[in-house]
């Protein structure tokens, strides 16, 4: 987990998509954006905000001020702009970015290069500069957690090819991806919590693009299939768990809703489905149907419910 960015880092990463520039008080390298506490992700720290609008009742880590604030501070008087600026500063932000191609006040140039907080000026429009800095943030920071599996894209929906090393997960997913899906991660997929009930999904940069699938060996999967058989990342949505199962174990699955259970990732619960494996499935088939069949859940509609009332309502009208 990554729990400190310096200031000029930031700058530096964003400089072009944000149009930044800096213009006074210092470049941002002894500053950083810091989360300490690395048993908790962003979201769990109420009390940490890292970017938004100029804010004096709850400073943000990063003030951006725009159209809004620039006209609340020029309807102040001297004393009160003054005033309301040493506020601004007083909170100690690590930087502040003045929107909107809007040209920096002396009184904020005067106050960056005496107390060194870094200001940078942009072209962007600040709502744009504070949403995109706080999916950054929030992304760069979060929790992250490695689990053993493939991550693959299916019918646009993350899932997670989980199982014992050697029960197929890699052939699986081979043939899945030569079915038109696409692969984000093997082995090694991380994920990291970036919402209170989202978790997004991964690939380590060494690992990128390869899968290792046994007695062929390492396979470049963008090579062999293209561009297009690659997925950066992915929101993870479904965990399909391969078993190899005995017969008493098959006969207690329940034949209507199949074997479903949840799985707490990160303190997200995450819907996990086990397919037992076995000669002649064709489980590239059941994984796709698993996942047009999560589809309609989340839409609503449950088939094992539809038939246990269709078969009540049929005992019904012949009773």
């Amino acid at each position: 987990m990554i729990t400190s960015i310096a200031v000029s880092e930031l700058f530096e990463t964003h400089r072009d998509k944000l149009t930044l520039e800096h213009i006074a008080g210092n470049d941002g390298k002894d500053r950083f954006i810091q989360f300490e506490d690395k048993q908790l992700s962003v979201e769990d720290v109420p009390d940490v905000s890292f970017v938004g609008h100029m804010n004096f009742i709850h400073p943000h880590r990063i003030q951006v001020i725009g159209y809004r604030e620039t006209a609340y501070l020029e309807s102040l008087t001297t004393v009160e702009r003054d005033n309301a600026i040493q506020g601004l500063y007083d909170g100690e932000p690590l930087c502040i970015i003045v929107a909107n191609s809007i040209q920096a006040s002396d009184e904020l140039i005067t106050h960056s290069n005496n107390s060194g907080i870094p200001l940078f000026s942009s072209l962007q429009n600040s709502q744009f500069i504070v949403n995109h800095l706080q999916y950054y943030l929030s992304h760069t920071l979060a929790n992250r957690l490695t689990l053993h599996g493939v991550f693959l894209e299916v019918n646009g929906i993350g899932i997670l090819l989980t199982g014992e090393s050697g029960v197929g997960k890699s052939e699986l997913a081979l043939e899945l991806i030569s079915r038109g899906h696409r692969l984000i991660a093997d082995d090694a997929p991380e994920f990291s919590r970036v919402a209170p009930d989202t978790l997004s999904g991964e690939c380590p940069p060494q690992l990128k693009d390869f899968l290792e699938v046994r007695g062929l060996g390492i396979l470049n999967i963008r090579a062999m299939f293209g561009d297009n058989t690659i997925k950066d990342n992915k929101y993870l949505r479904l965990i399909m768990h391969l078993e190899e199962m005995s017969e008493k174990q098959l006969q207690q699955i329940d034949r209507l809703r199949g074997s479903h259970q949840l799985q707490n990732i990160l303190g997200v619960d995450v819907e996990q489905i086990t397919i037992p494996v076995a000669p002649g499935r064709n489980l590239a088939v059941l994984v796709e149907i698993a996942v047009r069949n999560h589809s309609l859940l989340y839409k609503g509609y449950n088939a094992a419910e539809s038939f246990i009332q269709r078969q009540q309502d049929f005992i019904n009208k012949n009773n």
